[in-house]
């Protein structure tokens, strides 16, 4: 079997945008916010290795589980390299994400179990409201058109 050349193991934004199912304006972000890099054609077109596949799914996943992008960008800086993710990489950031996604999943149980006393009283109180007073943030500031202010 013949070698194959650099420039086959490369991706234009289009091709990298069809294959990844992610458009080509949010790779162009995601490379303009150090998620994924490329390298210029001598017409400055973008080329991007195949293994940007892998970092591309990696975001996209971290996202669906409504991890940032800034701390996406963290977790990819810390690898060697700036090498692709591998199976082991997944395991553990999703092991350190847990903690945090737990701590979310309990906060919506509790603004999910509130939600029928705030509708339910039908004046948004500010004392008892969990969508517009969590917890009761303006009392803890103080008296006064704390809502306006802010």
């Amino acid at each position: 079997m013949p070698s194959v050349s650099w420039q086959a193991q490369e991706l234009t934004v289009g091709e990298l945008a069809e294959r990844s199912g992610v458009a080509a304006s949010a790779l162009r972000y995601y490379e303009r916010h150090g998620l994924i890099t490329s390298r210029r054609t001598t017409g400055n077109q973008r080329r991007y290795n195949r293994d940007t596949l892998r970092r591309v799914a990696f975001i996209r996943a971290s996202q669906r589980v409504g991890i940032a992008l800034e701390t996406i960008r963290d977790v990819l800086g810390m690898l060697p390299e700036n090498r692709t993710p591998t199976e082991e990489d997944w395991a553990m950031v999703s092991h350190c994400w847990r903690k945090d996604l737990n701590t979310r999943i309990r906060r919506l149980e509790e603004l999910r179990d509130e939600l029928s006393n705030c509708i339910g009283c039908g004046c948004l109180s500010l004392k008892r409201c969990a969508l517009t007073n969590p917890e009761d943030v303006c009392g803890q500031r103080g008296a006064g058109p704390v809502r306006l202010a802010s």
